[in-house]
Order: structure tokens, then sequence, then C-alpha cells
């Protein structure tokens, strides 16, 4: 004992009920607690009985080693949480052995299983009418959520709300928080400032456009925004090819118009406008209609003959043809004649990063350059075709514009700030927490008269109508298994202020065109798939109209530790902060064997033995003589001919490994039900 006493640095007491807890440290660790109690005598209090805990025993000592430790003690601490009368008896009885102690703020919790915490203003966590220290409120905070059923939280989640707890030093708001409670100061993880890029904006008056368009075009505005300056000022009317890359509503669908209607009404070769989803192009043709209808015959390509709503026909003679790409490659793949193109605006285009998606734009790109290439050299009067690209988002702008031959166009504004916020809550409790941001939001009136307006994204569109039943304020489901008319009525009576909130599924997103001034994430999903940085940026781009709102807001309402489906590898809070970090991904095609031999089957369909100088100027490298072994191998090509069997595959867009399941379900005898049924299952198993 008297070799530990040697070398105490703190004699640490805090009061219990009728007795002390004795704590002694050295080099910041604690060597052994002990039970104090005092007497009364004629020369005050002095030690009585002194005990060291022992586990859960306690081993008797003489009183008298307290006064060693005491007098060999570095320092001497009282806990605060130590009652009054129980301080002033502790110092009363130290005074009768001339030594001195100090009464010191520490963690209420530590104190009580007798270690030494002293905690500071800068330390101090508010718990309930107390403070602790910041380990125990981090304990406290897992203990109640634990207690709440939550589970706790783990990783990205956890780490967050550390930090916020640390930094407002106030454990009830952080659990108040995960209640529902909307306190901004803590929902908000940043503010992403206003930038306005000093560009020279260009007279609409001054340009050289067939006089209809420009009589249109006049009528609209007075000059053009900075983007579509920018892209005048740098070719798009001289045929130049372009990569337009500018956030959400800066005007760069105008630039593709303006350079497709004018070459279509000058005689130069139709429009094609294609978007990767069929919600966008029945929006965009709808647009273009209202738009260019009456000085253009618009047509829409989906699928093979069809547009879902109405019913007509597609037109491959029309002006302007706008389309999926699906739509538009089934027509190559299948030797439809598109007539002279001359203007392709290839919406979206960094869907060429995507792992379902992107091959088949990487092919689709390159056959319809071939298309247009051999149209050109059998008909003398038509002069080639020019490519337009748009993309919100971009990770590696310059790389993608040298691959694509197209001249870059960047810009990047955000007319008006916008604040990002993240709250934490179950799939149950979002529709209450929107309820309360969209009220908030309505009632809230911009300085230029606006009422704050909310799109929701959601992932499916039956949590579309489940949302919007719980609003209180008038609100409506808006997606793409919708007929026109009820959607142009939401649009309508949203641009009319009366409805404060749409709910839609994050498949519509690019096509949303809303002033809203409120953007809420309900799930950080697109189907069974998390949003990609791209994504995300277009959607919270919509958030704020400089003609409308002073700033724009965004919610995210994530769930720690969900996932929507068993193939998505990370958890709701761990994609939250990877987006909110916002690290672009870079637009780029990688083949897998499957996508190699889709896009050199198809490739052989349209330009049989050209396929491989088709391959060559893809996106992606392409292994074509490994590819044209498989497909010889498989039964899908003859020579470079393709099969019937290799025909059905390519214009009904399968993988290899779909056609087989599909040909073995034949060859079983299965009805077509089970075979769907079954290649379902196989696609919920990659």
């Amino acid at each position: 004992m008297s070799q530990q006493v040697a070398q105490v640095d703190t004699l640490f007491i805090h009061g219990l009920r009728d007795d002390y807890l004795v704590s002694v440290v050295r080099d910041g660790d604690r060597v052994f607690r002990a039970v104090l109690e005092l007497k009364e005598t004629d020369a005050g209090p002095r030690p009585a009985k002194f005990r060291i805990k022992r586990g859960s025993t306690e081993e008797p000592r003489s009183p008298d080693q307290f006064v060693e430790i005491a007098r060999r003690a570095n320092r001497i601490r009282i806990s605060e949480q130590t009652r009054p009368a129980g301080r002033q008896e502790i110092k009363e009885m130290l005074d009768g052995y001339q030594l001195e102690a100090v009464v010191v703020r520490t963690c209420r919790y530590c104190a009580q299983e007798g270690r030494y915490s002293p905690i500071t203003d800068d330390t101090a966590i508010k718990s309930d009418r107390d403070h602790i220290c910041p380990d125990c409120a981090i304990r406290e905070l897992e203990r109640e959520l634990s207690f709440a059923g939550s589970g706790g939280l783990t990783g990205a989640a956890q780490d967050r709300l550390e930090e916020l707890m640390l930094e407002v030093q106030d454990l009830d708001r952080i659990t108040n928080l995960l209640e529902g409670n909307l306190d901004p100061d803590l929902t908000k993880f940043d503010e992403i400032s206003a930038t306005v890029e000093d560009v020279n904006p260009y007279p609409t008056s001054d340009l050289d456009l067939h006089p209809k368009l420009k009589s249109l075009v006049t009528d609209r505005f007075d000059t053009l925004l900075p983007v579509q300056s920018l892209s005048v000022r740098n070719g798009l009317l001289d045929g130049d090819d372009q990569l337009v890359v500018s956030a959400t509503a800066t005007g760069k669908t105008l630039v593709g118009e303006l350079a497709g209607i004018d070459r279509a009404l000058r005689g130069e070769g139709k429009l094609l406008f294609l978007v990767p989803l069929v919600a966008l192009a029945n929006q965009k043709h709808e647009d273009f209609q209202d738009r260019y209808g009456h000085l253009v015959d618009v047509t829409i390509r989906v699928g093979a003959s069809r547009i879902n709503d109405d019913g007509a026909s597609f037109d491959p003679n029309a002006d302007v043809i706008v389309g999926t790409y699906e739509g538009i490659d089934h027509a190559l793949r299948t030797g439809k004649n598109l007539g002279d193109v001359g203007t392709v605006v290839i919406d979206e285009v960094h869907t060429l990063k995507e792992d379902e998606r992107g091959h088949r734009l990487d092919g689709l790109i390159s056959r319809l350059k071939h298309y247009s290439e051999t149209r050109q050299s059998r008909v003398d009067s038509f002069d080639g075709t020019q490519w337009v690209y748009l993309s919100a988002t971009v990770g590696n702008p310059e790389w993608l514009a040298k691959r694509l031959r197209a001249t870059l166009i960047e810009f990047e504004e955000r007319p008006v700030p916008i604040e990002r916020h993240v709250t934490f809550a179950d799939g149950q409790e979002k529709p209450n927490i929107e309820n309360k941001l969209v009220k908030r939001e309505f009632d809230r009136e911009s300085s230029k008269g606006y009422r704050g307006q909310t799109i929701i994204f959601t992932n499916s569109r039956r949590r579309c109508h489940e949302i919007s039943r719980k609003l209180e304020y008038a609100s409506a489901p808006y997606h793409a298994g919708l007929d026109y008319g009820r959607r142009k009525r939401v649009e309508r009576q949203f641009g009319n202020q009366d409805l404060a909130a749409v709910v839609t599924t994050a498949a519509l997103a690019a096509g949303v065109d809303f002033p809203a001034s409120q953007v809420i994430f309900d799930t950080l999903a697109m189907g069974i798939e998390w949003l990609s940085v791209q994504e995300f940026e277009q959607m919270l781009g919509r958030a704020g109209r400089p003609d409308y709102h002073d700033r724009g807001v965004v919610y995210m309402l994530v769930e720690p530790d969900c996932s929507y489906h068993n193939s998505m590898e990370m958890t709701e809070d761990e994609v939250a902060f990877k987006l909110l970090k916002g690290e672009m991904e870079d637009v780029q095609t990688v083949y897998d064997e499957s996508s190699a031999v889709e896009e050199t089957l198809a490739n052989l369909v349209v330009a049989g033995k050209r396929a491989k100088r088709l391959n060559d100027r893809m996106l992606g490298e392409i292994p074509t003589k490994h590819a044209i072994g498989k497909l010889l191998e498989w039964g899908f090509i003859e020579g470079f001919e393709p099969t019937p069997l290799g025909r059905a595959v390519c214009r009904h867009f399968l993988a290899p490994d779909e056609a087989f399941l599909m040909l073995d379900g034949i060859r079983k005898g299965q009805s077509p039900y089970d075979i769907v049924a079954e290649m379902e299952l196989h696609d919920d198993d990659l």
C-alpha cells in the first residue's frame, strides 16, 4: 500500500448518501477505489471506517491509511455533485490535518463510478438537468437508442450524431432530433453558396436562326441565359458538336432545341431528342408539341411503335422525333429508316456510366453515328449530323468531351444558395416529418411573393401515394403510372401554388420541372439501387429558383442501418454522407463479357462486317475478337451474319444469360409466365 500511496497524483472524493467514495489516481489511471465513513469527534469530523473495494467485496483498512494517502496526494479534489453539507464535512475533516481540497465540476456518471473526470464549459454535455463528460454522453446516447428499440446506431449515422452532440454539448437535443424534432441548427449539414459566373448575355435578336424560330425565341427572351450564350458563341449554330455540362434549371435543353429545330426548319435534317426514360420522353414530347407543334411535325418513339397515352403512331418522317435510347436503338436494330438526321441531342448523357444502361447508350451513339455516316454517303443533299450531349453533372468533362469529339461547354452556377439538412428516422416516422417540413415551408413566403413548395422524392409509386395521403396540406402523387391528363393537372396546380407538395419517384427526377423551394429525400434509393452522386446533385438542384425563391432547402431523411434490397452493399446512413461529400463519379462505360457480347451483336446486326469499327469508337473498351468468338459459340451469328436466334436476342435487348434462360424454359415447355418469373428471380439473385 505504501508503494502505491507514494505515487498518488490525485485523491478524488465523491459524496454518496451516508458516506464517501474515494478514488486514488496515478498517471491518469485509477489505482483503486474505497469507501470512507466519517464520525463526529470533539475535534470535528474524522475518518471512522476505510474499506478498499475489490470487485463486489470490500476490504477493511485502518482509517489512518486514508490520512496517509491524503497527505501524500499531490492534489485533493471533491466532486461538485457532493451535497453541500457533505462538501463542508470533508473540508472540515481535511482542515484538521492541515490539508486543502478544491471542489471541482465533474461528470456525474463518472463520479458515481469512482472515476475522476473533471469537466469544463468546453467539454460538459448537458443531460437532463446535469452535465456529463463526452464519453458518458456517447454511452448514454447509445443506451437511450437501444432502449427505444432502434438497436443502436452504427457507422456514419453514429459518427454524425456524436459530432453534433460534441458541437452543441446537449444530449437532450440529440435524442429529441431522433424523435422527429426538426431543430434546424442540428439538422443543417452545410450551405452551398450561390455562385454566379460572369457571362455576357447573348441578345436573341442577334441569333442566326430560321425566321419562324427566331420570332418565337425573341418573343420569349431578350437575351439567352449564360450557358446558352456560351454555347452559341462556341459554334452551336455553326454545326459544331458540343458537350454541355451545367446544373439543373440553367437552360441546357434550349441549347439542343435551338440547333435541332433550326436545322429542321431549314431542311437540313430532323431532330432526334433522346432521353433515358419513357416518362421523360412523354413529357418532352408534350413540351415540344406545345412549343413547336405549329412549326414542325413532332412524333415520339419510346418502344417498338406506340406512345403510351393516346396511341399516336410513330411517324418516322416527322421533323422532330422525341425518343428513349431504347426506342431509337430498336429502330436501328430492326432496320427502320429514320430519314436524314440533322441533329441528335442526348439528354442525361452521364447515363453512360450506369451498369445496366450505360453500355446500351454507348452502343446506340456508335450505331446512330454509323447510320448518319452511311446516310450521308448515299444522299448528296445531306451534310451530316450535329451532336449535342447534355448533362447536369460529370466528374470528368474534359475526358468525356474529347472521347465524344465534342466542344466542352461547362458552366457552373447556382443561382440561389441551398441549405442541406440531414435527420434520422425510420420508414414509418418519415411521413410525419415530411408533413411538418411541407407545412413549415408552405407557410413561408419568399421576398418575391411565392409560397414555399416541396418535391418529395421516394423510390416507388406505391410510396408516392402513401406519403401524399398523410400530408395535411394539399399535395399529389406524380409518377410515370399516371395518365397524361392527371399529370398535366398536377403540373398546373403546382404552378398555380394550389399544391404545397408533389411526391414523385426518384426515377422521374430528371424530368420533374416544378418550381420548388424545398426538396425532401424520403429515401436515397432509385428502385433497388442507391442514388449516384450525379443523380443526387441533379435532384437537389431542383430546390430553389431565382425568379421565385430566396434560397433552396434540401432534407435527407435517413434510416440508419437500412437497405431496401439484399443486393445493396451500403446502408442508407453510409450512402447519405457519401452523397453529401459529392465526389463526382467519372463518366466511363465499363464492359464485362455479357455487355461486350450484347453490343457487338447489335453492331453486327446494324453494320455487318464494319461492326469492329463501331466497337472501336465506343467509350468503353470491347474485346471484339473474344466477343465474336462467344457469338459464334452460342449460335448467335454465322460468319458475320446474325442467325434468327441472334436477331431475336438483339431486337429484344436480351443479355446472353437471359436468352439462355428463355431458351431453356421453352425447351422444357414452360409457360411464358413461368419463364418471366424465373427471369425475375434470376435478376434478384445477381
